[in-house]
C-alpha cells in the first residue's frame, strides 16, 4: 500500500509525464536494450522504430500517476497489456529490468527535476503497479497451462495447409505436432508465432488474430504481405511466412490470448466492421455466429481497396445467402468495372455515417471493428457522432494500444 505522500509526489509528476513521456519511454528502450539485448528476442522491433511501443508505454505510465490512489480504474489495461505479456513470454524477472531502466530515463530526462524524492516515490510505486501486473500474468499463465487442450510457453504447430486468400492476404492452417488436443479460444483472439529467420541476429514474435470459429482441430491465421512502403521497411515476418513457409513446416505458437472478443452471452444485434486485413478477427467472430447462434442479426461490412486484395468474399457471401439473418456490405476506396459488378458491393470510397445508419437501423447494437488506425478513427468517431453508447463500442489495435479519440 502506498503511503499518501508516496500518492501525492507521484500525482504531481502527471503534467511532466504528460509532456515529457515519450522522451522518457524513448530514452528508456535505447538504455535497456543497449544494456539488454537479449530482450530483443521479445519486444517488436518494428514498433520501437515507429514510435508505437514508446507510445503506448508514455500512455500506460501516464495513465497510472493520474490513477496511483485507484489502480481498480486501469485495471481493463492491465488486463489488456497482461494478455499480450503472456503471450509474449514476459516473465516475472523482467520486470526488475524494466523498473532499473524506467527510474533511469525519467532521472536522465528530466534531470535536476527528478529530486531524489520523486525518483524514491517512482521507484515505490512501480513496485506496486509491477506486482499488480505479475500478479495478472501468473493467473493467466495458469489458467492457459492447465486448460484442456492448453499449454505453456510456445508449442510446435505444423502447417497443415496454405491457402491464398486475395494478392496480399494468405492462410495458414496449423495443427500440434504433437497430435493433442488444443485449447478453446474466443472469437477475437490471437495467438503469437515466433520465428528465427536465417540472417536474423534475434527471434521474431509477431501476434495474428485467428481467423476462423473456434471449435476445431486447427488454428488458422490470415496474414498479409506487409510491403515496402516511404515510411516503413517491408515486413520481415509477413514476408517470410509467405515466401519461405510451407505446408508441412513447422511453427512455433503460444496459447490464445486476447480481451477483444465476441459477447455471446445475449442476442442483441452484432455490426462487424472491418478494413483491410482486419478482417481476420472479425471473420471468427462472424463464422461463430453462423454456427452458434445463427438466430442473432448479424451486419457484416467490409472496407478494402478493390477486388484484388479483399480476401474472404465468397466464403462470406455464402454465409449471407445460407443465412437470412446475416447482411453483407462491401466498400471498395477503388473499384474496378469487374467489382463493381460483385454481389454485395455497397458503396465507392470510404465508410461514413450516412451510410451505416442507411444499412444499421439499431444504433443499440454491439458495434465490432479493426482495421488500420486510420479506419478505426473514422468508424469510431462515427459511432461516436452517431450516440453509439461506448460500452457497445469494440475495437482492436494490431500492435500496441493507440488512442482512436484524437
Amino acid at each position: 500500500m502506498l503511503s499518501e505522500k508516496t500518492i501525492e509526489i507521484i500525482k504531481s509528476t502527471v503534467p511532466v509525464l504528460e509532456k515529457y513521456g515519450e522522451q522518457i519511454t524513448k530514452h528508456f528502450y535505447q538504455t535497456m536494450f543497449a544494456n539488454h539485448p537479449e530482450l530483443l528476442n521479445i519486444f517488436n522491433h518494428v514498433n520501437q522504430k515507429e514510435g508505437k511501443q514508446q507510445k503506448a508505454l508514455a500512455a500506460s505510465v501516464y495513465a497510472a500517476a493520474q490513477h496511483i490512489d485507484n489502480l481498480e480504474v486501469i485495471l481493463p489495461v492491465v488486463k489488456r497489456i497482461a494478455h499480450k505479456h503472456r503471450s509474449l513470454g514476459i516473465k516475472p524477472e523482467h520486470y526488475p529490468i524494466v523498473g532499473k531502466y524506467l527510474l533511469m530515463a525519467i532521472k536522465d530526462v528530466l534531470g535536476d527535476a527528478a529530486t531524489d524524492e520523486i525518483i524514491e516515490a517512482w521507484k515505490e510505486a512501480y513496485g506496486v503497479i509491477a506486482d499488480v501486473f505479475i500478479q495478472v500474468e501468473a493467473e493467466m499463465y495458469k489458467e492457459t497451462e492447465e486448460a484442456e487442450g492448453g499449454w505453456k510457453d510456445f508449442r510446435k504447430f505444423v502447417v497443415a495447409k496454405k491457402v491464398k486468400e486475395s494478392d496480399v492476404i494468405t492462410s495458414f492452417y496449423l495443427t500440434p505436432e504433437d497430435g493433442g488436443a488444443i485449447s478453446e479460444f474466443l472469437p477475437g483472439q490471437y495467438v503469437s508465432v515466433k520465428l528465427n529467420i536465417p540472417g536474423e541476429e534475434y527471434t521474431h514474435i509477431r501476434q495474428y488474430s485467428l481467423s476462423d470459429a473456434p471449435g476445431k482441430d486447427y488454428y488458422r491465421i490470415s496474414v498479409k504481405r506487409e510491403a515496402a512502403t516511404e515510411q516503413k521497411p517491408a515486413g520481415i515476418v509477413s514476408n517470410y511466412l509467405h515466401d519461405h513457409i510451407q505446408e508441412g513446416d513447422i511453427l512455433e505458437l503460444s496459447a490464445p490470448a486476447g480481451d477483444f472478443t465476441l459477447t455471446m452471452t445475449d442476442d442483441t444485434p452484432v455490426v462487424l466492421i472491418s478494413g483491410g486485413v482486419g478482417i481476420t478477427p472479425m471473420l471468427s467472430m462472424l463464422n461463430t455466429l453462423a454456427e452458434r447462434q445463427a438466430e442473432r442479426k448479424v451486419t457484416f461490412i467490409h472496407a478494402a481497396i478493390n477486388g484484388k486484395v479483399h480476401a474472404f468474399h465468397e466464403h462470406v457471401s455464402k454465409l449471407a445467402k445460407e443465412n437470412k439473418n446475416i447482411s453483407y456490405y462491401v466498400c471498395y476506396q477503388s473499384p474496378s468495372e469487374e467489382d463493381r459488378q460483385k454481389q454485395h458491393f455497397a458503396k465507392e470510397g470510404f465508410i461514413d455515417l450516412e451510410w451505416v445508419q442507411s444499412i444499421v437501423k439499431d444504433k443499440n447494437a454491439d458495434f465490432y471493428f479493426c482495421g488500420p488506425v486510420p479506419f478505426m478513427k473514422t468508424v469510431y468517431h462515427a459511432l461516436k457522432e452517431w450516440g453509439v453508447p461506448e460500452e457497445r463500442i469494440h475495437f482492436e489495435f494490431f500492435g500496441p494500444m493507440g488512442d482512436l479519440t484524437k
